[in-house]
């Protein structure tokens, strides 16, 4: 690395691990650097690493874009964005992510997993959704399983990366149709089931997992959730029995004990009574509710479908190897043997028996002895106290591992595999590298899983090294690979290797660790990666990717020898529970010989992990490295030291040495030439394209074994250091250059300043003397003046005052005259209003009375003439019996008309007093409000009395001032009585004065008393207004009601009432019935009503239905021809609406009690929207559909009750009523007969008034979503500014204005053209303004939100040259919304408000001055405080090099959002759009103006159709 005086070096540091420097001067071989701190430190340039001094605050998304890729470049990289809460990085394809430790919900919310889902990788920040999204969209596209490798140290995270990553994908991949489960549920729901069991607490994590995890996911062909499956390994089985202080065991012993009910019937207590858990004194975490857990473990339970019985045996389980653990042995009689010791453990070994089911002497011999089988038959050893405390442990180990596999095996069963299933995602959660003070058997398997994944780790590194090159299309073939085969094969290589030599030393029972040991060094003297520790015989140490790690060998014997007791395994199969004999299955035969059965744990480990990758070799994987920034889990706390060994652990640094054996600098042919440019002007000069360029600036500096791809420039390690060099020197000379000019200019300048000073000071001296003694003179004469013009004053003041409270008092008394007169003429107004309601109210109380006697004469005389024709047929009847038969019909008839009178009269009743109860209601508000209205008047009174008295002291002082004052001229002569009258005429002016200011004060008190009066009498308007619109509601309600319970009575035979009444109106008069059949062609006829035929002329029943089907197809097929075809506009009124309006409103289909037309129109409509051309068809229907809508819902009224009310009478409520009906014009219904437009609606019409209110808006959204789909595409192109090409001289454009004065690109100019396009659509169909502004506003309000979250999403948008970008392109809106007018923008630009502010925020200068307060009151108001955050720790002046906020601002923003983080419904700083519809059915009818439908003509097209007739001759 060249150095020279000034370069910016990274040097090492004890404590800091790294720390900046700058290269001071050179001594000999060494230099001396100086540190950020001032400390001064000598070194060879060996051991520096270049440092990039132009490095953005916020650091890169990517580290690959580091300009010097290497360890402590990555190290400050992390820092910076962790600093600013950014914990995820990218390096390449890798994602690095540092726990947080504090909550950070906004990032990991349903709307944030909405903007990666489908983004491709790299364009968004970097996430942990982004790796799952590419994961997934790779199995989708390519059709092949794909993995996710989750790795890092205890603490890290890992756990909860699995979580996202599996929230993640059950979001995109959802559950597939069809199954009975939610398989999702069930996958998320087991991790806090594996969590209780498989995690624990330790000295660097409080939920840390002791097992390694592989969850697969299994998908459909549709890319949907079909199953899952879990793989585990290597639980930890020794911390069932063995923990260390301030570690904890599983979580699953504390939630029971603290499980209440349970916990009790268990005979459980707290953690502290019991062995296995009080050897810590930690019971508790920070945070965490074991009974709240153990609710949450059970939930989980039952959610994989675990059964309540299985739950209970689990859980008595946990319970006996609790008791277990505190059974105590002491030596018994004989040699060697062991008892219970004492109550309390002959306690616990009852309770593990019973909770076992199985008999207590039996467990106690299995504990106490061992069975040794012999030729001469079976002999029973004893057992010492510690012989049968390690078979207690090794028995509560066995049956928790069982237990835990039994959990396993349960939810793979439970959540189901898909076998048919092709693809899969697995998600593998697994412990990183270990290195401790002490490490043992567990330190070696973990290390040795870890080797094999980092060699799968290096082969995808390097395989994305080669595909990179390839696609640049560069020479890579002689870059060297780094491998770690060796140390895989000192660990598993057969038949020698470290586990083989394990597996063989504990098949030898006199085998030690001694032995061991002195056999691994003899097989492996000289190997590079082993040695011999220096102060041990039997440890020896490893040389991993990661660093050195020295194992003791004192229990790798034991720990790898899995010895299972047969007599442990015989007594619990024979368990009566059920679930426990299943945990143990009987031991094979030849096995049973012994009383212990060898299994080797490394040898099963090593299997297991020969899977595993099988597995990932057969997928396309994914790598998530965890980091834990400190070791006391605090946030904003970052250890370098420790996140050093992390990286180094997790094989970024190793991926970071493969890239520097490569090209580890990779810069586009635009960022090259924008930075090294300077450095050959001359070339620059030259009309060369950007890679010419970058070739001829490398020649020109003589570099080799670069590589130039097809966007992009790759460099060797150290040759962008020879670049920054002489770039430094070409900007050093220039700034000798520029130093030397300013200071001749300064020298200029502070000569020729001086001078000017020295004639400015002479000429300031001379006016000086000037200026003063013209001071005096003009003080002379202008002491005269003030004189004349203060007596001036003195005088029209006095005039002014007394000319001012006279007009006050005149225009005091005239107001109050006036006010009594208007009072006077008002009370006569309303004298002469109550009188003529009161003649009106007993002119119609006389009609009223005379209308009920003539009705009460003709129902007398009916039922005259009814008992006449009664007693007539009662003799007739009397006669025959078949005439006694229809004589009980009759009966019964009449009884079902009693009881439906009776039922409509209760209902009526009902409703009557549910209306008084609402009038009562009313009218005490009404009452409440006039007693405050009175009040206010009676106040209004005593302010007028106190205004009057007010006015005649006034009077007073009036009358004696004038007295004083004429005294005054009297006395004018008399010099000296002057100064006594003056101070009298102060006084009173004084007191005038006061009496003025009560006055006033008075009147302004008037005044707010009669405010108030105003505003009372308003409230009381407005409640009146209220009242009667609530009338009007309660009025239509009834109506709506009524019909309803028509339609609900309807059930029965409406023929019933004319069956009744058919024998004495056919006597009475057959020219005037109407039958039941003609009376329901009234509504369904499509002609004219006319006068009804005589009885005798009526058509057949066949006849007559046939008739009515022939016209119904008629009907439909004129209404299908309307509906398809385009009928075009007339005065801008749409005419398909207008016509099939008036041919309803003619057919009587509204006022039908059943009709399918309706459900034929809607259907249709929906029919056409499928089929037609959206974009001409969306539009034209709306404006149909709703100019429909408006049409029924001005002329429709719901009051059919009045013709119900007529027939419920008794017989027919008047002959002549009924034939007046039946003559009246048709044209009433339309509307054009005494200016009456309302049509009596039954329930069909009003339920299809509902459907086209939902058709409106099923069109409405239709249109909104496909502008959004048509529009999506351009947003994205318009978020990020087009690079700009140089200009001639390659000096690039940074002028202010620059990117301001060039015209909008083209995507700004699709957008307009977008807009446009739309505008003419919407206005060619006529569609109302209401709908196109609120559509417009709709559409701006989504190019709000897409655009906004876009720019919080994507690092390279938040830099001051896109926010001039963005910001032209927001004025050319502005410019469209100035030209379509607020008709039909409406608020579109007060919907930028978002993106117009944070466009701003990006584009002003001076960041670091402004205040929190300013930002938030003064820049953005609109925008949250963490979005104003996330923009300012996003921000980069790629133009000028300015800096974003102060760090005092960011410190203020992050306190606030620390205190905001539980506050869930503030936490994301995105902006949510809003899907629903912007608007009611009021609104519509409010906005759209009225349409008179018979202004419009029958198309010609359309006059073929008979059933159209009426329409034709009403034309003519």
């Amino acid at each position: 690395m060249s150095l020279r005086k000034g370069s910016q070096v990274w040097v090492e540091d004890k404590d800091q691990a790294w720390v900046a420097a700058q290269v001071l001067d050179s001594v000999g071989k060494q230099v001396q650097v100086v540190t950020a701190s001032g400390k001064k430190v000598l070194t060879v340039p060996t051991k520096l690493f270049p440092r990039d001094a132009d490095a953005d605050h916020g650091g890169v998304d990517d580290m690959t874009k580091l300009t010097y890729l290497n360890e402590p470049g990555v190290l400050d990289n992390l820092e910076r964005r962790y600093a600013l809460n950014e914990i995820y990085t990218y390096t390449g394809s890798i994602l690095i992510a540092v726990n947080p430790f504090t909550r950070l919900p906004h990032l990991y919310n349903v709307h944030m997993m909405e903007q990666y889902k489908e983004a491709p990788f790299g364009e968004l920040s970097p996430h942990v959704f982004a790796v799952a999204d590419a994961s997934y969209r790779a199995m989708i596209n390519e059709g092949q399983s794909q993995s996710i490798l989750v790795s890092g140290e205890s603490g890290a995270g890992k756990t909860e990366t699995t979580k996202l990553i599996m929230q993640y994908l059950t979001y995109v991949g959802g559950r597939a149709t069809g199954d009975d489960r939610s398989v999702e549920q069930q996958v998320l729901e087991s991790n806090p089931l594996l969590e209780a069991f498989g995690n624990a607490r330790t000295v660097r994590n409080d939920n840390s997992s002791r097992f390694g995890k592989f969850v697969e996911i299994q998908f459909d062909a549709n890319g949907r959730i079909s199953g899952a499956a879990i793989r585990t390994y290597l639980l930890e089985r020794s911390r069932v029995v063995q923990i260390t202080d301030p570690e904890r065991n599983y979580h699953c012993f504390y939630q029971l004990c603290a499980s209440g009910r349970d916990a009790e019937k268990y005979k459980l207590d707290h953690p502290s009574h019991f062995h296995y858990l009080n050897q810590s004194s930690i019971y508790e975490l920070d945070g965490v509710n074991n009974a709240e857990e153990y609710i949450k473990t059970r939930r989980a339970m039952d959610i994989v479908g675990i059964s309540y019985e299985e739950q209970e045996a689990i859980f008595r389980t946990l319970a006996a190897i609790l008791h277990l653990g505190n059974i105590e042995f002491s030596p018994g009689k004989e040699h060697d043997s062991s008892v219970v010791k004492g109550q309390k453990s002959g306690f616990h070994l009852q309770m593990a028996a019973n909770l076992f089911m199985v008999d207590v002497n039996l467990l106690l011999a299995a504990l106490c002895t061992r069975s040794i089988q012999t030729r001469e038959g079976i002999i029973v050893k004893a057992l010492d106290c510690d012989a049968a405390v390690a078979s207690r442990d090794a028995l509560a180990k066995t049956v928790y591992a069982k237990l835990f596999d039994w959990l396993v095996e349960k939810i793979n069963r439970s959540v189901g595999q898909d076998k048919d299933s092709q693809m899969q995602i697995g998600v593998l959660d697994i412990y990183g590298f270990e290195c401790f003070k002490n490490n043992s058997f567990e330190q070696f398997c973990i290390n040795f899983a870890n080797e094999k994944l980092q060699q799968h780790f290096n082969e995808h590194v390097f395989k994305m090294e080669q595909e990179e090159y390839h696609k640049e299309e560069i020479n890579w073939s002689y870059i060297e690979f780094i491998d770690n085969q060796d140390v895989l094969d000192l660990i598993e290589k057969k038949p020698i290797g470290i586990i083989s030599l394990l597996d063989e030393a504990c098949m030898f029972p006199k085998s030690t660790h001694e032995t061991f040991s002195t056999k691994l060094f003899q097989n492996f003297w000289g190997h590079p990666r082993l040695e011999k520790a220096k102060f041990s015989e039997t440890d020896f140490t490893i040389s991993h990717y990661a660093g050195k790690v020295m194992y003791q060998t004192d229990t790798f014997l034991e720990k790898n020898r899995d010895y299972v007791v047969v007599e442990h395994c015989n007594i619990l199969s024979s368990s009566n529970c059920p679930f426990i004999a299943g945990l143990f299955s009987s031991l094979p035969e030849e096995s049973s010989r012994s009383s212990y059965k060898f299994s080797s744990v490394a040898s099963r480990f090593k299997q297991q992990l020969q899977a595993l990758m099988e597995t990932l070799n057969s997928t396309e994987p994914h790598y998530i490295r965890c980091v834990k920034p400190n070791s006391l889990n605090r946030p904003q706390k970052f250890e370098n030291q420790s996140i050093l060994h992390q990286l180094r652990c997790g094989g970024v640094l190793e991926a970071v040495r493969i890239s520097l054996a490569g090209y580890p600098t990779r810069k586009t042919y635009h960022e090259f030439v924008d930075r090294f440019g300077l450095i050959a002007l001359e070339i620059m000069d030259r009309s060369y394209d950007e890679k010419t360029t970058t070739e001829k600036i490398l020649q020109k500096l003589k570099l080799e074994n670069y590589q130039l791809g097809k966007t992009k420039v790759f460099l060797r390690a150290g040759q962008i250091g020879v670049l920054d060099l002489r770039r430094a020197e070409v900007l050093d000379a220039a700034a000798k250059r520029i130093q030397c000019q300013l200071r001749a200019f300064i020298a200029h300048r502070d000569f020729a300043s001086t001078r000017v000073a020295a004639v400015c000071l002479q000429a300031c001296c001379r006016g000086y003397l000037a200026r003063k003694e013209y001071a005096a003179k003009r003080e002379e004469a202008a002491a005269i003046v003030i004189q004349k013009y203060a007596r001036r004053w003195l005088l029209i003041g006095a005039y002014r005052q007394i000319y001012s409270s006279t007009l006050l008092l005149q225009s005091s008394i005239r107001g109050f005259l006036a006010r009594q007169r208007f009072l006077c003429g008002k009370e006569n107004r309303a004298a002469t209003v109550i009188q003529a309601r009161w003649r009106m109210c007993k002119v119609r109380s006389a009609f009223r009375h005379r209308q009920t006697n003539i009705i009460a004469i003709q129902c007398r005389w009916r039922q005259k003439m009814a008992k006449r024709e009664f007693l007539r047929l009662k003799q007739e009847a009397n006669e025959t019996g078949a005439l006694r038969l229809a004589k009980n019909k009759l009966e019964k008839q009449l009884e079902d008309l009693t009881w439906r009178l009776q039922l409509e009269k209760k209902l009526r009743v009902s409703n009557e007093e549910n209306k008084l109860m609402e009038i009562s209601k009313l009218q005490k508000i009404i009452e409440s409000l006039r007693l405050e209205l009175d009040a206010a008047k009676l106040a209004t009174v005593n302010e007028f009395n106190k205004n009057a008295v007010l006015q005649n002291q006034l009077e007073l002082s009036m009358k004696e001032k004038s007295a004083l004052e004429r005294e005054i001229i009297s006395m004018a002569d008399l010099r000296n009585e002057n100064a006594v009258l003056k101070s009298s005429l102060n006084s009173l002016e004084k007191n005038n004065s006061l009496l003025q200011l009560e006055l006033v004060k008075a009147k302004e008190d008037n005044d707010d008393t009669l405010k108030k009066l105003q505003e009372v009498q308003e409230r009381f308007a407005q409640l009146q207004k209220n009242l009667q619109s609530m009338e009007e509601k309660l009025c239509n309600l009834e109506d709506e009601n009524h019909v309803l319970r028509q339609k609900a009575l309807s059930a029965s035979p409406k023929g019933s009432h004319p069956g009744f009444a058919k024998p004495f109106i056919e006597k009475l008069s057959g020219a005037f019935v109407l039958p039941s059949a003609d009376r329901k062609a009234v509504y369904e006829s499509p002609t004219p009503t006319k006068i009804i035929p005589p009885l005798q002329q009526v058509l057949s029943d066949s006849r007559r239905a046939k008739l009515t089907s022939e016209r119904h197809q008629e009907n439909y097929e004129f209404l299908l021809t309307c509906i398809k075809e385009d009928l075009g506009f007339k005065d801008g009124n749409p005419v398909a609406a207008c016509v099939i309006y008036k041919c309803l409103v003619h057919w009587r289909a509204f006022e039908s009690e059943r009709t399918t037309i309706f459900d034929y129109i809607i259907e249709a409509i929906n029919d056409v929207l499928k089929v037609g051309d959206e974009n001409v068809t969306l539009p034209y229907w709306l404006s149909n559909a709703s100019a429909l809508l408006c049409l029924l819902q001005r002329n429709l009224r719901s009051s059919g009750f009045m013709m119900a009310s007529s027939q419920r009478s008794v017989g027919s409520s008047g002959l002549n009523g009924r034939v007046a009906h039946s003559l009246k014009s048709p044209f009433k219904y339309i509307g054009f007969e005494d200016g009456v437009a309302h049509v009596e609606a039954r329930y069909p019409a009003i339920l299809f008034k509902q459907q086209l209110t939902a058709c409106v808006e099923k069109i409405f959204g239709l249109i909104r979503d496909n502008l959004k789909k048509e529009i999506s595409p351009l947003l994205g192109l318009c978020i990020q500014a087009p690079k700009i090409q140089r200009v001639h001289g390659g000096k690039p454009s940074r002028s202010l204005g620059g990117i301001l004065q060039q015209s909008p690109s083209s995507q700004w100019d699709s957008i307009i053209k977008f807009l446009d396009s739309l505008m003419g659509r919407l206005r060619e169909n006529h569609v109302p303004s209401f709908f196109i502004r609120k559509i417009t506003t709709q559409v701006f309000s989504f190019i709000n939100i897409s655009l906004f979250n876009s720019l919080l999403l994507r690092r390279e948008c938040c830099t001051f040259s896109n926010g001039e970008y963005v910001k032209s392109g927001l004025a050319e809106l502005e410019k469209w919304i100035a030209g379509a007018t607020e008709e039909f923008a409406g608020t579109s630009w007060h919907e930028l408000n978002y993106i117009r502010q944070a466009v701003g925020f990006l584009v002003i200068h001076q960041k670091r001055k402004k205040s929190l307060a300013e930002i938030r009151q003064d820049l953005c108001p609109a925008l949250t405080v963490r979005q104003i955050y996330r923009i300012s720790t996003m921000y980069w002046d790629d133009k000028y090099g300015t800096q974003s906020v102060s760090n005092e601002v960011v410190a203020q923003m992050r306190e606030i959002l620390n205190k905001d983080s539980q506050n869930l419904t503030s936490n994301s700083f995105l902006l949510d759009d809003d899907l629903s519809i912007p608007f009611s059915t009021e609104d519509i009818y409010m906005a759209l103006p009225a349409i008179d439908p018979s202004d419009i003509e029958l198309p010609a097209s359309l006059s073929a159709y008979p059933s159209v007739e009426f329409l034709l001759h009403r034309t003519k």
